[in-house]
Order: structure tokens, then C-alpha cells, then sequence
């Protein structure tokens, strides 16, 4: 059995000191530090010891892409996302073309299994996140027109095992019939992206079965008091809610309002593309060109791609700007996300039998240790 001790313990509701946190694969429960004597201890020495963070939405990083396909790209990526803390990630496909998305869904798959062996050296992939390719042409962003598609189920219940959330715009003609059939035969998680739809469409989609909505205000109609659209229904209902909190996509003196209205229904990720982690430089997205300034990724025509956003970067940002103590900002990029996907029953919280997926950090979020069901896979120090 393991113990840290001498931390700042981020549980879901509050941040405990002056206790121990005892592990071995899975979470055991805080004890003093007395009880710990017999452990293999590891001293926090004040630092934040928080649940391993979870992307549930991430193209890339460093170069690797999951709609490339490519088992050593998504293997390098696991391994590379640890020096952020992240410990589990849905690989999110762009709008390619069907072929690409079968390869790509059948290399996650494939990367799921391994990354369960306990030998495995990176974070755990739950599944997929397809991002597309039944999106509105008239909000697709970066993605590639040419491979958007009419709604249809088939494609992605031939998958259930492996998409946990699917990315679509209620609005276009047969998604009606795709979301009961998706709703009906698999456990996936429906999100509203990528759409022009009104409120009433909207509406009709989270009672029919979407749950989630896909990087807040961003590919979606602005908020109009007449015409509130999917973020007035994002804001009003109690469905999850991602947000990019890197600064750009959404300006930061929305965060407390956002952490208001969302509270523990709100989930933080990246949206990062194979240009995080890299330099500034001309890179690629579904195939097509971008480029990397600073924190802008950009297609030729200017529209925003993505991001190169870090997760423990978008915590702090969005506990700075939300004002909110670390435990709350933590649990939007670790228990709320693990809640969004339905696995916060073994990860997600230090709370006991949860797997032992701990970081160790400090106050500006940065990474100095990372473990997987009790095992250190990563040391910044």
C-alpha cells in the first residue's frame, strides 16, 4: 500500500490537509498520517494532490492525430498527454472521409485494450469521440465539407463499441431518426455541435436523447434574447457542457458565469490538435492545412482549427478567472467529465474504490507527478 502525504487533497466538495492518502490500485480513503508509517510514502510537500485529469475531447498532440489511424501516433500521444496530467482521453476523429473514420475507430479500439495492461506507459483510452461527420455545413469550422454526411445511425452502431460520444447538428434532415435510433440501441453519448439549430430543435434533442453539448458558443449561433439557440439551451438545461477554456475561443470574463449557470455540468477540455505541444508552425487538421501562432490555430481561410490547449493549463485558467477554489476547477476536468460519459463510478474522484489515477501539482498547475491505478508514470521533478 501506498500514502501521500503532506498534500493539499482535492476531493469533490473540498480540499482536505493533514491527512494521508492511502492507495494501492484503487483509492483506499484518507487516514491520518500516523496510520500511514507502514506505506511506501510519497511527500507532497504542500503541492495539490488532485484525480488524474480526463480530455473527452483531443484530436492530437505532438504531431499525432486520431483520425490518422495510426497505432504508434495514438501510442506516442498517451504517453506524451501524461505530462499533463491526463490519465484518460477519448481520441476525437475530425469529419474524414467513412474509410478513415473506420480505420481510425479500429486503431482506438485496438489502443483501448492495450491501454488497460498494466504495463501500458500512458493514459488510458476510454473510447472515441467522433466530432462529425453529421455536422451543418453551415457551422462545420475547420472541419472538411466534402465529407460531411446526411445523419444515419449505421456507421456509428457498427462502432458502439468504441464511439462514446458522437458530435451532430439536430437540425439536418434524419437526425430525428438517428438520435432515437442511437438512443434506442446503444449507450452513446449524443452532443450537440457543430449546428445551426433553433432553440425548439434544440430542446427536442436533449428529450430525445443528446446529453452534451460540444465546445460551448463555439461552431453554434450566438445567444440573441429573442432567438437564444443551442447556448441558450446549454445555459438553461441540465445538460453537460464543454468549454475551451484557453482564453481565445471563449473570453475568460465569461468563466464565472459560466461556473454559475453550469456549476458541476460544466467539463473542460482542449480540443487540441497534433500542433499542441509543438512549435509554431504550418500543420495539419482532417486533412487540411493549418497554421500554429502563438495559441491560434488556423485553417488558410482564417477560421479558427482546434487549439494547442494543455488541460491543466484550461484548470488554471479557469479557476484565475472564475475565481473558484482548485477543488472546483480540478472536478470540471476530472469528476464532471468523468460523470458526462458515465464512468465516474471508477474514475473521476479520490473518492475510495475509484481507480488510483492521482497527479501531483503545484499552485500554477503544473505537473509533477502523474499515476495510473497507483503506478507513477510520469516524474517532472
Amino acid at each position: 500500500m501506498k500514502a501521500i502525504v503532506n498534500g493539499r487533497i482535492l476531493l469533490p466538495d473540498r480540499e482536505e490537509t493533514g491527512k494521508a492518502l492511502l492507495f494501492d490500485e484503487h483509492i483506499i480513503g484518507l487516514a491520518d498520517p500516523g496510520e500511514a508509517r507502514n506505506c511506501e510514502l510519497i511527500d507532497a510537500a504542500g503541492t495539490y494532490v488532485a484525480p488524474g485529469l480526463i480530455d473527452t475531447h483531443i484530436h492530437g498532440y505532438r504531431g499525432a492525430d486520431a483520425s490518422d489511424g495510426d497505432v504508434e501516433g495514438l501510442r506516442r500521444m498517451a504517453e506524451q498527454l501524461l505530462e499533463n496530467g491526463v490519465t484518460a482521453f477519448l481520441p476525437t476523429t475530425m469529419t474524414v472521409s467513412r474509410e478513415e473514420l473506420i480505420r481510425a475507430f479500429d486503431t482506438i479500439r485496438a489502443m483501448m485494450t492495450e491501454s488497460r495492461n498494466p504495463g501500458f506507459h500512458g493514459a488510458e483510452i476510454l473510447g472515441c469521440h467522433a466530432e462529425g461527420p453529421f455536422i451543418n455545413p453551415a457551422r462545420k469550422g475547420a472541419q472538411a465539407a466534402d465529407n460531411i454526411c446526411r445523419p444515419d445511425a449505421t456507421l456509428m452502431l457498427e462502432n458502439k463499441d468504441v464511439v462514446r460520444i458522437m458530435t451532430y447538428a439536430p437540425e439536418m434532415p434524419g437526425a430525428a431518426e438517428m438520435t432515437r435510433a442511437v438512443q434506442e440501441q446503444s449507450r452513446m453519448i449524443l452532443s450537440v455541435g457543430h449546428t445551426d439549430a433553433d432553440y425548439d430543435q434544440t430542446i427536442w434533442a436533449l428529450q430525445n436523447g443528446a446529453s452534451r453539448f460540444t465546445h460551448l458558443f463555439n461552431a453554434m449561433p450566438p445567444m440573441n434574447h429573442r432567438r437564444p439557440g443551442p447556448v441558450g439551451a446549454a445555459l438553461t438545461s441540465d445538460a453537460y457542457t464543454e468549454l475551451i477554456a484557453d482564453g481565445f475561443h471563449v473570453h475568460p470574463s465569461l468563466f464565472p458565469m459560466l461556473h454559475r449557470m453550469k456549476g458541476n455540468r460544466l467539463v473542460l477540455i482542449t480540443d487540441c490538435v497534433r500542433a499542441g505541444g509543438m512549435p509554431d508552425g504550418s500543420y495539419t487538421l482532417g486533412g487540411q492545412p493549418l497554421a500554429l501562432r502563438g495559441i491560434e490555430c488556423r485553417m488558410a481561410d482564417g477560421t479558427i482549427a482546434g487549439s494547442v490547449l494543455r488541460l491543466n493549463q484550461a484548470v488554471r485558467l479557469y479557476r484565475d478567472s472564475a475565481g473558484i477554489p482548485m477543488y472546483e476547477a480540478v472536478r470540471a476536468a476530472t469528476l464532471n467529465a468523468a460523470e458526462s460519459i458515465g464512468i465516474d463510478d471508477v474514475k473521476g474522484s479520490l473518492l475510495p474504490g475509484r481507480d488510483a489515477d492521482i497527479v501531483i501539482m503545484n499552485g500554477h498547475c503544473e505537473i509533477i507527478r502523474t499515476m495510473i491505478r497507483g503506478r507513477e508514470v510520469f516524474n517532472g521533478q
